[in-house]
């Protein structure tokens, strides 16, 4: 049991389970925007070190209950619009939140060229060496970044017009409206990964908070690909399914004549 904020034995819980129950309860308990108290005076009211702390912490930031950012705080928010949608179909972000009526915008677009090294080169079938344009964005809303996206294509297919003016984060959007090649199919890979400090910094999380990524290359009729992407989202931000067909599962029978 607690007893002045400290844990005692007693209960079949463990101590991290104990700990996420009254983190949970204060959370619930804590207007949306106000402050939680610092790290270190969670740990000692709760009994707990700040290495346990943080790790419960990661839990409520990842469903989108908490907000922490490094040198002010960890903030209650209110619970988040979640994009939800299958992946049985390629869309963009946009393309999603727009359905469900929601406002996601662009922030720190950053357009550079880069040269293929041998892994680049292989997924372009194209010389190592050979010019590149990467494309790095965040996407917002609710006014907090939720997702880092970025994506590399050979130069012709993304000139730097395209960046001119419209451009709102969507790659695969531009790519649609343009024209030129069909697209046709898309081959994701999907990892639980723990963010870099590049990635925390831009997400504005921790070093180390578990992200869901894609790996995805796009191809064209031609089977050629056409757009290579890195997309890391925020857990709590959105919710991914798919419908899958059960695996030697007998079929109806035909309706008798």
């Amino acid at each position: 049991m607690a007893q002045n904020g400290e844990y005692t034995g007693g209960s079949g819980q463990n101590t991290f389970q104990r700990l996420q129950s009254q983190l949970a309860g204060l959370i619930a308990a804590t207007t949306p925007g106000e402050r939680l108290l610092s790290e270190p005076e969670l740990a000692r009211q709760m009994g707990v070190s700040r290495a346990t702390l943080r790790e419960a912490m990661r839990t409520f930031e990842g469903q989108g209950l908490i907000r922490r950012r490094q040198g002010v705080g960890t903030f209650v928010i209110d619970h988040p619009n979640v994009i939800d949608t299958g992946l049985e179909v390629l869309e963009s972000i946009e393309t999603l939140a727009s359905r469900m009526s929601l406002d996601v915008s662009m922030g720190d677009l950053r357009v550079s060229k880069i040269e293929a090294d041998s892994k680049l080169a292989k997924v372009f079938d194209m010389e190592p060496g050979s010019p590149l344009t990467q494309v790095s964005r965040v996407i917002y809303t609710d006014d907090r970044p939720v997702a880092f996206l970025q994506d590399i294509l050979p130069p012709h297919v993304l000139p730097g017009t395209a960046f001119d003016g419209g451009f709102t984060g969507s790659v695969l959007d531009f790519l649609l409206h343009q024209g030129g090649s069909a697209l046709t199919n898309s081959m994701t890979e999907v990892q639980a990964v723990v963010a870099s400090s590049r990635i925390a910094r831009a997400l504005e999380i921790q070093r180390g908070d578990v992200l869901l990524k894609f790996i995805a290359s796009l191809y064209t009729d031609q089977g050629e690909v056409i757009d290579y992407s890195s997309s890391y989202f925020l857990p709590g931000y959105f919710r991914f399914h798919i419908v899958r067909r059960v695996g030697g599962a007998i079929p109806p029978a035909a309706p008798v004549q």
